[in-house]
Formats: C-alpha cells, sequence, structure tokens
C-alpha cells in the first residue's frame, strides 16, 4: 500500500466535492422520484423549519439570514408546494410556516436516499473503512450536525 503524499489545502476540497457529489446524486434521484423542484439550500430549509413549523423570523436566526431572506426561500417553497404558511394556533398574531405533506414526503425521501447512496460508498470503499471514515469525521467535528446556517456562512461574503 503506497501512502500518497496531500498538501493541506486538499482536505477541504475534497470532503466539499465529496458533499457535492452526494447531493448532486440526491437531487437527480428526487427529481426522478417526483421531486424535480428540490434544491439544496431547500433540504437546509426544511430542517430547519421542522415537523412543528416555526416563524420566518425564527427561521432567519437558525439559518443565519435575515428574515427577509427567510420570507424569500418561505415564497419559494410556497410556490413549489413545500411549505406553507399558517396561522398560530396558540397566538393568532403570529404566522407559522409548516411543511406540507409533500414537504414531509420529500425529507423522508431524502433520508431513504441519502441511505442508498451511503450503501454505495460502503460497497466501493468497503463497510469497515466507511465506518471508520464516518467515526474519524465524528472525532474531527462538533458533536451536532445540524449546523443548518451552513449556507449563509458559505456565501457572507
Amino acid at each position: 500500500m503506497s501512502i500518497v503524499s496531500s498538501h493541506g489545502f486538499e482536505l477541504p476540497l475534497r470532503l466539499l466535492l465529496a458533499f457535492r457529489m452526494l447531493i448532486d446524486e440526491l437531487h437527480a434521484e428526487l427529481a426522478r422520484q417526483g421531486h424535480p423542484d428540490m434544491r439544496p439550500m431547500h433540504g437546509f430549509v426544511m430542517q430547519a423549519i421542522g415537523p412543528d413549523g416555526t416563524t420566518a423570523v425564527e427561521l432567519g436566526r437558525t439559518l443565519g439570514v435575515s428574515k427577509q431572506a427567510a420570507g424569500k426561500t418561505i415564497d419559494a417553497l410556497e410556490r413549489v408546494g413545500y411549505a406553507e404558511r399558517t396561522t398560530d394556533p396558540h397566538d393568532t398574531r403570529r404566522k407559522l410556516v409548516r411543511l406540507t405533506p409533500y414537504g414531509m414526503e420529500a425529507l423522508h425521501l431524502s433520508a431513504r436516499i441519502f441511505d442508498t447512496l451511503r450503501g454505495r460508498w460502503a460497497d466501493e470503499l468497503g463497510e469497515e473503512r466507511l465506518t471508520a471514515l464516518e467515526s474519524d469525521l465524528r472525532t474531527m467535528t462538533p458533536g451536532n450536525p445540524w449546523r443548518l446556517d451552513t449556507p449563509s456562512w458559505f456565501t457572507n461574503l
């Protein structure tokens, strides 16, 4: 077994490339299975909305964007049928954003597709190596992988 010497800059590029490949494959499969309008940012937003819903202000805070940016994203999700605005049953002055059944279906389908993609990686690399890679990444990253503000961090100039 030969060891390939790498430059430090290659690690983040390879991690980003792996992420991009998985996301691109996910969205190609989502399109094949009835969700052609799903975009990578939608997944972050829909996870932030969650099964109980949220407000535009709370969504903006979670995603690390302004209320206005969150509102535009909610508008986009409404147009394609993934989210809807409703009145909060506990406070009629508040508007909640909730996922529609179509939006929930997309999230559940995404989870199944990610499991399939992980299976392909396990077939290619071997389950033991993939499990070791995942374990190593858990060691090197914070405990909570749900950093939903990642898109705003990445685009913050």
